[in-house]
């Protein structure tokens, strides 16, 4: 039975998680090198490999018609993609189609509710666009 790779962000995190652990026990390695040995770990030749393997992995989810939950200016939905164009391997288009209309503003002065979204998503399944307090605009739950 294969493990399930993690998601980009949890690779990342993985990584730092490493390169902390061999700092306590007084060995200092540089990022790079601990994104490799976490791809050696996880079965590969290099990062590039299980980079990819990641994106490849997150891109199966979003096919027309399937179905997607996460949260869209910090309001929770699910939807239905309507359209999910590859941009480049890990990145993706998509059009989405809220079950719900949510408010997009947090003013109590007024609202303005959007029932259809368009956003690009990477391989962590969030946008690069962010709030003003550093949310992502878009965030899937890969």
């Amino acid at each position: 039975m294969t493990t399930p790779l993690p998601s980009l962000a949890a690779a990342k995190a993985e990584a730092k998680r490493l390169r902390a652990k061999l700092r306590v026990d007084a060995t200092e390695i540089s990022h790079s090198e601990s994104l490799e040995r976490l791809a050696h770990r996880h079965g590969f030749r290099d990062w590039n490999g299980l980079s990819a393997a990641i994106a490849a992995q997150s891109s199966k989810g979003f096919t027309p018609g399937g179905r997607v939950q996460g949260r869209y200016l910090s309001q929770p939905f699910t939807a239905t993609i309507r359209n999910a164009t590859m941009l480049w391997p890990g990145w993706f288009r998509l059009e989405l189609d809220l079950d719900e209309a949510v408010d997009v503003v947090t003013s109590e002065a007024f609202s303005n509710f959007r029932k259809r979204i368009s956003a690009t998503v990477g391989p962590d399944g969030y946008s690069r666009e962010r709030t003003s307090d550093g949310h992502p605009h878009l965030e899937i739950t890969l």
